[in-house]
């Protein structure tokens, strides 16, 4: 069993692209992709809803023999303290307490012992799969800086970005969600100031961060005008060798004579099914994996909408570089 796992844990707001950029990292048998982890005591272990290979959470196998060398089992887990705790610690109101250089004793202890359980199941997750890396696509910040407290981790944390106004017209989209079993649900929606607020704090969030823990920032338009060149950084930033077999799934961007512009599409190769709790629906797609930028909300964003969005989040798309060009200018390197 690796004795010190190392993480890469995806955060930014979501609508962002990391469910597709999840999928296509996990391709690779060195890396084993558990989709959003924060939601595992609620809709896994509480609501058992499905996990993305297609199985109930108490059917699949490997969630199973997860919880085997995590814990000795689900049943030993407290799921209703283990959410008292999530409670008390992982909340976007804590983050200032959490960025402090130390806590006071009883915080401490609650800090660390919630990313205890984090740090025992991307552990377990490494053992069973065999794999070098876990990838958590939980997105919450708070849980992030939660995850610099734990003992025995090695972190890196992927700031993914995408612009607000992309973000606010998906958000504002009835969404089902296929995990759930019994009966029908759906993913929440917000309105486009709403989200121009989580936007901006998720983002300030992590911009704090990267003073305490090592942050790489990756812009969506950038991910999708260049899938290959983004795992192949994203494996470096990782500690993970490069590796061809790990690309796959994706064609030479010279080779996509249909795509369009900006568009890169998959290979005929089929993606493998991966064990990620929560997510876009995308994860339960049977057919090939295929990148392209998704600019929908140019013609379809209602324009008040688009205006609100626009003001609200002015500062950080001027940083980000989505002002005046469509988007094309790049940002790379850490926050």
């Amino acid at each position: 069993m690796t004795d010190t796992p190392r993480v890469l844990f995806v955060g930014g707001l979501g609508r962002s692209g990391s469910t597709l950029l999840e999928l296509l990292l996990a391709q690779s048998a060195d890396v084993c992709a558990l989709g959003e982890v924060v939601h595992l005591w609620e809709r896994a272990l509480g609501a058992d809803e499905r996990c993305g290979c297609g199985e109930r959470f108490t059917g699949c196998l490997f969630w199973q023999r997860v919880g085997e060398h995590a814990f000795g089992g689900w049943s030993a887990v407290d799921r209703i303290e283990m959410l008292a705790l999530k409670r008390r610690v992982d909340r976007t109101r804590h983050i200032p307490r959490l960025a402090k250089s130390s806590l006071p004793p009883e915080q401490l202890a609650d800090v660390r012992a919630y990313a205890s359980h984090y740090t025992r199941i991307y552990r377990a997750a490494l053992a069973v799969s065999g794999a070098r890396i876990v990838v958590d696509s939980s997105k919450h910040a708070s849980l992030a800086f939660a995850l610099r407290w734990a003992d025995g981790l090695v972190l890196r944390v992927l700031h993914l970005v995408r612009d607000s106004r992309a973000v606010a017209y998906s958000w504002g989209k009835q969404v089902r969600r296929p995990e759930v079993v019994d009966g029908e649900d759906f993913m929440p929606t917000f309105s486009p100031l709403a989200v121009s607020k989580l936007w901006t704090a998720q983002n300030a969030a992590f911009h704090l961060l990267a003073a305490r823990a090592q942050v790489r920032r990756l812009r969506y338009e950038d991910f999708t005008a260049d899938p290959t060149g983004t795992v192949r950084r994203l494996r470096e930033f990782a500690g993970l060798p490069d590796d061809p077999a790990a690309l796959r799934i994706l064609t030479d961007p010279a080779d996509a004579r249909s795509a369009s512009r900006d568009a890169v599409v998959s290979s005929p190769a089929w993606p493998a099914r991966v064990h990620s709790i929560a997510g876009n629906p995308l994860r339960f797609n049977d057919g090939p994996l295929t990148v392209h930028r998704d600019e929908a909300w140019r013609t379809r964003l209602p324009r008040r909408s688009r205006a609100v969005v626009s003001l609200a989040t002015l500062p950080f798309r001027l940083r980000y570089g989505y002002l005046g060009q469509r988007g094309s200018d790049s940002v790379q390197g850490s926050s």
